[in-house]
């Protein structure tokens, strides 16, 4: 994969018939979920369907996956931690994370991890400048919705409620130079427009990539990306202006220099040009 990824689409970790098929879809990363998709008493259970499933994969397959072990807190994150080690597999989604330890505590055991620390609770944003800069970071992930339950927060129709908090944690990623943040799941299955409108709220406010629960939403998220025509077209008269060399220019009344030119290149190289 040449570019971050975009979408991250997760697959119960006790649903093994459902791996291939995961991995099959369109989406970036496949998050092989041992966490909230899985009930206490199955847990056993899918982390060996997981280390089963993941010995006869290769290793560009490998790349793709991640695995949402459970929290520190839990009694399961010592045999998750284990089964990441032993599978093969190096990207890994850190719940309830709070502390920068708690991404230690995983590299400790899987020194070569990518830790992907969702940021679900209100300690996890006081925290989120030490957890950014954390060694094995990749990126941060807004979990959305345990995040308003945890602060009481009403979503359901408008994201606002989060504006604060989304600033802090993109902010946070910046400071750190990890790739832009990941925004939370939308979690109505059959409602693009409301897929959309979820996706360009945190897009607007420097998200980079988001979490899918059906392969359904892989697609539109992917596009969502994608700079329109009328940007494309701006962007190449930007560079064509500044490539004149003459001094200052002006694109549609506006004067092109350097932040300009180069959010022009910006969206030049989200549309593969």
């Amino acid at each position: 994969m040449n570019h971050p990824a975009r979408s991250y689409l997760f697959v119960p970790g006790n649903r093994p018939e459902r791996f291939d098929k995961a991995v099959a879809s369109a989406a970036d990363v496949v998050v092989v979920d041992l966490e909230d998709a899985v009930d206490s008493e199955a847990k056993t259970e899918a982390r060996v369907h997981v280390a089963r499933w993941a010995a006869g994969r290769d290793a560009r397959t490998l790349e793709r996956l991640a695995l949402r072990i459970n929290d520190a807190g839990s009694e399961c994150f010592g045999e998750d931690l284990r089964l990441l080690r032993d599978s093969g597999i190096r990207l890994v989604m850190l719940p309830k994370a709070e502390h920068p330890e708690q991404v230690a505590r995983v590299r400790d055991a899987h020194a070569d991890a990518l830790v992907l620390p969702l940021l679900e609770t209100a300690r996890g944003l006081d925290a989120c400048g030490g957890i950014a800069a954390a060694t094995g970071v990749q990126r941060l992930v807004f979990g959305t919705l345990d995040f308003a339950f945890d602060l009481e927060l009403d979503i359901d129709e408008d994201p606002q409620p989060l504006a604060e908090a989304a600033a802090q944690i993109v902010r946070a990623s910046r400071i750190a130079g990890l790739q832009a943040p990941v925004a939370g799941v939308t979690p109505q299955l059959r409602d693009e427009p409301r897929l959309l409108s979820d996706w360009s709220w945190f897009r607007r406010r420097g998200f980079g990539a988001k979490l899918c629960i059906h392969p359904s939403q892989v697609g539109p998220v992917h596009a969502g990306l994608a700079p329109d025509a009328a940007a494309v077209d701006w962007a190449r008269r930007v560079v064509a202006a500044d490539a004149q060399g003459a001094g200052a220019a002006s694109v549609d009344g506006r004067m092109v220099d350097r932040p300009v030119v180069l959010q022009a290149w910006r969206i030049l190289r989200r549309a593969g040009l």
